[in-house]
């Protein structure tokens, strides 16, 4: 096969088919794992310079600072800022029905929503993946209510939860539409569902409260011609049938951490979905030795690549903690081991050379 670009390759994975390499890219790589491969560079001049394959982008929502390490965003959330680069949200503005009754979302359609997106499209479009970060019908209610009175709504008052949903929903299927009218290729929903040991409400509640809206939401995404991949880490098993019957086209990370095996998933779901994931950025990117990365990186290499449908990337993020050299030793197994035809002879061990 012909050389592709990192935009046609991502988009033939993410239809189920073979590319010519398997391709990567990180929805975050911390400024310290950066600036030690890459000095200097921002997240948009470090995938240019290390060759990933795909570029991605949020709304622009203004930020107005409010306490050191604090700012609160326009959807009145407030984020605190910590070791890594991305804030932790810690407390919002609903409690009660009659705030949520009062709320105003941020407008999609507002003047400078996408203008990141817009100058990420003049300069990529046609040359890497674009995709934009967005939401779909928990990480939006956790924020503006906070995770435990968000937990205990579930229980006690499910009206409340259902008018969160609806109003994550109807923004996001707003903004997917604007995001693909400017040129987006897919959207990335990072809202998690789970812990490692079990998804934070029931499967029961997850039926009832949360999967309607998200068939809505994943069917506005196909609506506006984008390929959606699906992000929750976690034991995600309880819920998986409702995650895959709501219509998503691509699953991340498969937390090896959660007992998720990609080979299983591979074996039993790779005719409907395609795969990202899943080197341990726990315990192997953070503190194994680089061959235990390429090690690591080759297993899901050989579990799942066969046939396409495969992004190869951490278990989560590229964060803070995770050593620049192992960053880069699973780039380079991956550039190295994952071109198609794809060899699985002789790869079954610790060491094994891959004959080509």
């Amino acid at each position: 096969m012909k050389e592709l670009t990192s935009a046609e390759r991502v988009l033939r994975v993410l239809r189920r088919q073979e590319p010519d390499r398997v391709p990567h890219f990180e929805w975050i790589i911390d400024r310290k794992v950066r600036n030690a491969l890459c000095p200097g560079s921002n997240m948009e001049e470090f995938t240019v310079r290390m060759g990933l394959d795909a570029i991605l982008v949020s709304p622009d929502y203004r930020k107005e600072p409010i306490a050191p390490n604090r700012v609160r965003n326009e959807w009145g959330a407030i984020l605190e800022y910590g070791e890594e680069e991305y804030g932790m949200p810690v407390g919002g503005p609903i409690k009660t029905l009659e705030d949520l009754n009062r709320y105003q979302p941020p407008d999609p359609h507002a003047p400078g929503r996408f203008a990141s997106l817009e100058r990420i499209v003049r300069r990529y479009k046609g040359h890497l993946a674009i995709g934009v970060h967005l939401n779909d019908v928990f990480s939006i209610p956790r924020n503006l209510m906070g995770f435990q009175s968000l937990l205990e709504a579930f229980a006690c008052e499910p009206e409340l939860i259902t008018g969160l949903v609806e109003i994550s929903v109807k923004t996001n299927i707003e903004l997917a539409r604007e995001a693909a009218r400017i040129g987006a290729d897919f959207v990335v929903t990072g809202d998690d569902y789970a812990s490692t040991e079990a998804p934070f409400v029931s499967p029961a509640m997850f039926r009832e409260l949360l999967w309607p809206g998200l068939k809505r939401v994943v069917a506005g995404f196909k609506d506006a011609g984008l390929i959606h991949i699906k992000h929750s880490d976690g034991n995600i098993r309880p819920l998986l049938d409702m995650i895959l019957d709501s219509g998503i086209d691509a699953l991340d990370p498969i937390d090896p951490l959660a007992g998720l095996d990609i080979g299983e998933m591979k074996q039993k779901y790779g005719h409907r979905i395609a795969l990202k994931g899943n080197v341990d950025c726990a315990h192997t990117l953070t503190s194994g030795t680089e061959r235990q990365v390429v090690d690591e990186t080759r297993e899901v290499l050989r579990k799942a690549a066969a046939g396409g449908g495969l992004i190869v990337s951490s278990s989560n993020s590229i964060h803070s903690g995770v050593k620049p050299g192992n960053y880069l030793a699973m780039w380079n197994t991956i550039r190295m081991y994952g071109r198609y035809p794809i060899r699985l002879d002789g790869w079954e061990g610790s060491g094994a050379q891959v004959s080509y």
